[in-house]
Order: structure tokens, then sequence, then C-alpha cells
């Protein structure tokens, strides 16, 4: 198992906000808007440097989506800023119809995603946005993995053509992935070749896969470990050409089970070569108030969950 080391831990909506500061300065048609939680989204620096390319709109999230599209028909890349839940299920029918409809080259940037977003509960803690967004046409799905990926994504949006959904959180993590990477969106990152089973992971789930994949070396498991930053377009050749060796899938990612990345890999697989897959996720279910570890423990999210996955995606293959 290749080791992966770290020397601190950030929170990926700060690499957002560096991404977005470092934009600022690159790109004079990069703006930002956002519904009153400029700390949350550390769009402070942006901000600071370009006070009159930033917007901010209030809690008035739907219109911050429609004002974001009609920014694209000038040249302007809007990059809109605000909790996931409310950049997803507040909005959904104002980035259906007035963003995805039309390809229209907006950049949502959500904070705050999922079961580590902790004590503010449930009412907070998306886990169905991944879902929601991917199943919108046009729409690209991007969930990172630490700080650095984070940077290297919100950068790398600036330059793609098209409505984008990048999902971050608040959690301090490791950062693991290289300072000086450059995102390549839709193209799949192989942290670990291995030959015994294929492990998908996405955003958070990233290190605790690498962590899985380390006991299951101890227990003499090869694990290949795959991260996919982008949901959709998804890495259909990366997925194809790792399962063909290990026969057998995990699909880990901080979201509700339907509907994901294991959803989008599940798909893959059955139009081509049905194989042994299992899920670590939530099981359709919503949260609750806890700390971030707390509740990736109880609700199946942990390091040991991935390898009891493993495990039994292992032995389903064996029968």
């Amino acid at each position: 198992m290749k080791e992966y080391t770290y020397t601190e831990k950030k929170d990926t909506r700060s690499g957002f906000g560096a991404g977005l500061a470092e934009l600022g300065r690159t790109n004079p048609n990069v703006v930002a808007l956002c519904a009153d939680l400029v700390g949350s989204l550390k769009m402070a620096d942006f901000i600071k440097e370009n006070p009159e390319r930033f917007f901010q709109v209030g809690i008035a999230e739907a219109n911050m989506m429609g004002i974001a599209a009609g920014m694209t028909i000038g040249g302007k890349i809007p990059f809109t800023g605000t909790f996931a839940n409310f950049s997803t299920g507040r909005v959904y029918d104002q980035i259906r119809q007035s963003i995805a409809y039309s390809g229209k080259n907006v950049k949502i940037c959500a904070s705050h995603a999922g079961l580590t977003l902790g004590e503010d509960g449930a009412t907070h803690q998306i886990l169905e946005d991944i879902g929601m967004m991917k199943m919108l046409p046009h729409m690209t799905v991007i969930n990172p993995c630490d700080y650095n990926q984070t940077k290297a994504a919100t950068i790398a949006i600036a330059d793609y053509e098209g409505p984008v959904y990048l999902r971050f959180g608040r959690p301090v993590i490791p950062v693991f992935t290289p300072a000086d990477q450059k995102l390549e969106i839709g193209k799949a990152v192989m942290l670990n070749e291995g030959t015994d089973v294929s492990i998908f992971a996405t955003g958070h789930l990233v290190w605790k896969a690498i962590l899985a994949g380390h006991i299951l070396a101890e227990k003499g498991i090869n694990a290949e470990i795959i991260n996919i930053h982008t949901i959709k377009p998804l890495d259909e050749e990366a997925v194809l050409t790792s399962v063909a060796k290990t026969g057998c899938v995990v699909s880990a990612e901080e979201h509700n089970r339907l509907g994901g990345l294991g959803d989008s890999i599940a798909q893959l697989l059955v139009k081509t070569k049905p194989l042994p897959m299992e899920y670590v996720a939530v099981d359709d279910t919503f949260g609750e108030s806890g700390t971030p570890e707390q509740l990736m423990e109880k609700y199946g999210l942990s390091e040991n969950d991935i390898v009891a996955a493993a495990e039994r995606a292992i032995a389903r293959k064996q029968q």
C-alpha cells in the first residue's frame, strides 16, 4: 500500500477561498456572489482585492442564481457561494430553468455539504445534492478530497465552459494531495494500484479510503484506490480498467446511497460487466446533530466500514 502522509489539516472550503482569490488576480471575468455567508465560504480575500466584482445578495439564493445566469450573457464567469443545502435544494427550480437548461456558464460553489457539517443537524446536512445536480443535463459535478484539490478544482472550473456544481465542506481534514496539482475535469486519480478490490471514493471519503487501504494491506488484501473527484462526467475508462483487474467494487461517499457516486458506477457496470459491488454511503436517511467524526462513525462512513465493505465484495466475488 502506497504511503500518504500529511503535515497539516485544513478545511476544503478554505481551498475554495484560496482558489477564488487566485482567480481574482488572473481572470478579470470572474465575479463572485454570496448569500450572506462570506465568512463561511472564505471569500474575504477575493472581496478585499476585487470589491467591484463581488455582489452580496443577502438571504435570497434563488435571486442569486438568476443574477448569476444573467451575468454570463455579458461574458462574466459568476461563482455563487452558499451552503450546499441552499445551493441546491432551495434553488433547484432556478438552477434547472435558468442555468442548466440553457447551459449557462455559472459555477455553483457549495460549502458545508454532507454529514460533516456536524452540529448544525439534519436540516443543513444535505445528502441528496450530488444526485440532484448530476441528473441535470449539461451540469458537471465535482467533489474534491482536500484543501489542495479544492483549490485546484476552483481554478480549473473557471476555464471550463458550462455550468458546474462544486461541492466542499467545513471540517478540517488531512491535506495529502500535491499543492501544485492541476485538476483535470473528468479524469480520476489513481492513489494505489491493487488487484483484489477496487475502491472508488470521493470527497472526504478519499482519505478514509486510504486509511482503509492500510488496514486491508495488513490483512493481505491489495486494494486499488481511486479518487473520483469528478462524479459527472464519470471517468468510465478508469472504472472499467480497474474492475477488469479486481473483479469487485466498493464505492465510498458522504452522500445518500441513492443517486450518488455509487449509483453512477453501478449504472456503468450493469451496462458493461456486472460484478459484486458494495456501497459505503448514508443508508437513505437524514442526519442529526453531532460532531463530524461521531456522525461519520454512526452512519457507516468510517475507514472500518470501507474495510468491511471490501471484505464483503471480495467474499461475493469468490462465491
